[in-house]
């Protein structure tokens, strides 16, 4: 079945940096194109990007274009966020998905951007 793991959340002050990893099993990875959403506190899930099957196009909302950065490498079946300049709106639960909307998700990785 469809598993998606997601690591490398944490506390980062603001204008702080992280990066995402989300390994992927069970389905085609090279295949799909792959997705984070976030769900930040009392706030329902919100797309922030996407990527296509080898990487070539990708997209991102108003919210983080120009701090976020998607990737992916298919060899080892693996999903990357890299968040720079963070700022206390981007504290939120993380996640990778294999839709836009975030029905097929793993189990989500907390960023708390906090000084």
């Amino acid at each position: 079945q469809v598993q998606l793991v997601e690591s490398g959340g944490g506390l980062v002050q603001p204008g702080g940096s992280l990066k995402l990893s989300c390994a992927a099993s069970g389905f085609t990875f090279s295949s799909s194109w792959m997705f984070w959403v976030r769900q930040a506190p009392g706030k329902g899930l919100e797309w922030i990007s996407s990527i296509s099957f080898f990487g070539g196009t990708t997209y991102y909302a108003d919210s983080v274009k120009g701090r976020f950065g998607i990737s992916r490498d298919n060899a080892n079946n693996t999903l990357y966020l890299q968040m720079n300049n963070l700022k206390s709106d981007d504290t939120a639960v993380y996640y990778c998905a294999k839709d836009s909307r975030g029905a097929v998700r793993g189990q989500g990785t907390q960023v708390t951007v906090s000084s």
